[in-house]
């Protein structure tokens, strides 16, 4: 009986080196919801003990009743009825009403609506273990983020009447942003918002590629202030599905069928608006979509996961030449560099759902909770200030490198199964299919860079390094060396810095951004990676490979960044042709 929890190994050394408790402490805050709450945990034990019984059974789930069924969803897909109303496919609405009886619809909304009020490191497993069963129904699990943008800015009118159907499961949601002509320039969005002579306000408009678009409860970006043509003009509204709202089309993709993505058309909607005018984009679209990344990255990383998984094990059963073709040393290389970009990828994920579990907890704090002591306050404000940096630079980072993983591992497994991995035969070709969107949605890979290079450049990499270097001052003598290296390589990251910086302009720091990003990335895991040996011996293997490649890497992207080289965009017509007349 497969377990996507219990049988993943790297998940587990995550799940009991992470200090999940402290995290438990912060969204407990203190535990003080214990004597409210029967279901809320007394401490520190009792919660991780909750988060471990809720993952086990949700792996449970996935292996046992989402990923046999997940075949079938991508072939079938839901439908759009002559109703205007969409019908998931079979498996997908079997899986959600499993989902919403195991009573884990409402992962990190508080005790009062019915959640479980856990870390988001919690929920991003959660997202990962979904994914591998089925990457298209994470897309409707993945959405709770709609009812934590509710929580966090919506009246508590409105929470009270929502957010409990949403953790119950009876409700889902869409995040309704986007437009056929504002697609990453959601500032381009016209939609337009209005209040009628009663007061009520509604929406005139069309929004396109949204995600479950058929939900009952619509959280959508629209312009309030037809004057103001840039993003303050926007305001974030909630909608409840009804028949001024028209599901116009389902779209047909390349990948993830069992989500419905709906073009919509909104008819004199009625509407609510959520918070204050003028901040839909600029404060409450940004929350909301920082919190999708990191579960895109999870999404990203369960779809990795299950595309190794049957490239590893064809290639020790699949013989060639009287040989398992697994003791071919390129085709050793090729799964050996998959499973450590796999490793890399969930390590940088949940270690970028920590510093925002952290950043919440300091946050609220200071939002509810702030100290009265001069002292205390300063610090709290250092921490608030570090932490939000911080995972300004990690969360686009993680989206960036998770989805672009996915989508190279995936691949790659097609490559180990052959021709057998490009017939429908095994799931690989589903698996590269449904990893695609991975690097679109939310925000494209380049888009991620330009917003990730940014933290790096003010140097949050940089600082993260040199704690990781403090911390490994007594490091096991068999990482020892390596983390030598890597204190040496680490002023490479200084020095292409400035150099990006002495440049006029931002042109080149966008243009060098990924490698740039790529460069912090690979110095960062290689600290995490030999931390991880104090905890487990059997890991310096993944610190050794993974440092002694990535260094030589580093210097490589030195080189191309200290080059100067600008023909990408001062020769660009001549280097990439001319415009085809004919497509």
């Amino acid at each position: 009986m497969p377990n996507f929890f219990t049988d993943n190994e790297d998940i587990q050394f995550r799940f009991n080196t992470m200090d999940l408790g402290s995290l438990a402490d912060i969204m407990e805050e203190g535990f003080k919801f214990a004597k409210e709450f029967d279901h809320a945990p007394a401490g520190k034990a009792e919660a991780v003990q909750n988060y471990r019984m809720v993952l086990d059974a949700l792996g449970g789930l996935s292996g046992n009743f989402i990923a046999p069924r997940a075949e079938d969803v991508d072939t079938t897909g839901p439908v759009l009825q002559e109703n205007g109303r969409v019908a998931y496919a079979q498996g997908t609405a079997e899986a959600l009403d499993m989902l919403a009886k195991g009573e884990v619809m409402g992962f990190t909304l508080p005790h009062r609506f019915g959640g479980l009020n856990f870390p988001n490191l919690i929920y991003t497993m959660a997202i990962e273990m979904v994914s591998r069963a089925d990457a298209g129904l994470m897309n409707i699990f993945g959405l709770q983020g709609i009812a934590e943008t509710i929580n966090a800015f919506a009246s508590e009118e409105i929470k009270q009447e929502y957010l409990p159907d949403m953790a119950a499961g009876k409700t889902t949601g869409a995040m309704v942003l986007t437009e056929p002509d504002a697609g990453s320039d959601l500032q381009s969005v016209k939609l337009r918002a209005y209040q009628d002579d009663s007061g009520q306000w509604r929406l005139n408009g069309v929004k396109r590629f949204i995600t479950n678009g058929c939900g009952e409860i619509l959280l959508v970006l629209a312009r309030s202030e037809p004057e103001i043509s840039d993003g303050r003009g926007l305001s974030l509204f909630l909608a409840v599905r009804n028949e001024t709202i028209k599901v116009r089309r389902i779209e047909r993709k390349l990948g993830i069928h069992g989500s419905p993505t709906c073009e919509l058309q909104f008819n004199d909607c009625p509407c609510q608006l959520i918070g204050e005018r003028q901040r839909g984009l600029i404060t409450y679209v940004m929350a909301l979509m920082n919190g999708a990344r990191v579960g895109i990255a999870g999404q990203s990383i369960g779809i990795g996961e299950a595309a190794y998984r049957v490239a590893r094990n064809y290639a020790a059963k699949r013989k060639q030449f009287d040989t398992a073709i697994e003791n071919f040393p390129s085709l050793r290389d090729l799964l050996i560099e998959s499973r450590l970009d796999l490793l890399a990828a969930r390590l940088l994920t949940y270690e970028t759902c920590r510093v925002v579990d952290i950043l919440y907890g300091a946050s609220r704090r200071m939002e509810y909770d702030r100290p009265t002591d001069k002292d205390e306050l300063k610090t709290l404000r250092e921490k608030e200030r570090k932490f939000k940096k911080l995972a300004g630079m990690l969360t686009p980072m993680s989206k960036y490198y998770a989805s672009e993983m996915a989508m190279k591992v995936s691949n790659d497994a097609i490559a180990v199964l052959g021709g057998s991995g490009y017939m429908k035969d095994y799931p690989v070709e589903r698996y590269m299919r449904d990893a695609r969107i991975t690097t679109i949605y939310e925000g494209t890979s380049q888009l991620q860079v330009i917003a990730a290079v940014r933290g790096v450049v003010q140097g949050a990499a940089e600082q993260t390094c040199q704690e990781l270097a403090a911390e490994l001052v007594d490091a096991p003598e068999s990482v020892k060396p390596l983390v030598e290296k890597l204190n040496a390589t680490l002023p490479v990251l200084a020095e292409v810095i400035g150099f990006v910086k002495a440049q006029p302009g931002v042109e080149y720091m966008d243009l060098y951004g990924r490698k740039i990003v790529d460069a912090a990335i690979d110095l960062m895991v290689g600290y995490w990676f030999c931390r991880d040996v104090k905890f487990d011996a059997n890991r310096a293997p993944i610190a050794r490979r993974w440092v002694n490649t990535r260094l030589i890497k580093i210097k490589m992207l030195r080189e191309m960044i200290l080059s100067g080289d600008r023909s990408s965009i001062e020769d660009f017509a001549a280097l990439a042709g001319p415009v085809p007349t004919e497509v």
